[in-house]
């Protein structure tokens, strides 16, 4: 039997006694799942394990949110998936988007998640600033582009609009 990287790390991670938590993701558009998340947590701060399939090839916007909700909301008229989310997790209040180590800047900012051009996403992130247990009842974002940990020359690292969700446990 082969392990993937994703089966790996988890046997890994339980063998080791870290602390962990899976996240259901769930394409906003067709509501179909589309994989999992594990978020576990270590001395350098949280890890991000993808496990998800089905997603446009490339860099994606990948961030916490501050809400636990990935239903849809309304915004100047206009239905914005995945809006109940919030904006990104920044306990803060900075008010700037950035990079995942940045002290001044939304603590749910996670470097971008990468899908390969079979639409596969495995690559684990690590987000040094978070814990697991603030992440609790928060949602988990996937946008529908890339992410430059900036807000200019567009605000939010120039994503594009949320794709995918999970709330965490």
């Amino acid at each position: 039997m082969r392990l993937n990287k994703f089966m790996l790390a988890t046997l890994l991670l339980a063998s080791a006694g870290a602390q962990a938590v899976t996240v259901k993701m769930q394409d906003l558009t067709s509501g179909a799942e589309v994989g999992l998340v594990t978020l576990t947590d270590n001395h350098y701060g949280v890890v991000f394990t993808p496990a998800l399939s089905g997603l446009p090839a490339g860099l994606h916007g990948f961030h916490v949110h501050a809400n636990g909700s990935c239903d849809s909301s309304v915004k100047d008229g206009q239905k914005v998936l995945g809006g109940a989310a919030g904006g990104h997790y920044d306990p803060q209040q900075t008010g700037r988007h950035g990079a995942p180590w940045q002290d001044n800047a939304h603590r749910g900012d996670l470097p971008p998640l990468y899908v390969d051009n079979a639409g596969s996403a495995d690559q684990p992130v690590l987000s040094p600033r978070l814990t697991l247990k603030e992440l609790s009842g928060k949602a988990l974002m996937i946008h529908a582009g890339g992410d430059n940990h900036a807000d200019h020359p567009a605000p939010l690292g120039g994503g594009g609009a949320r794709m995918v969700c999970g709330v965490i446990p």
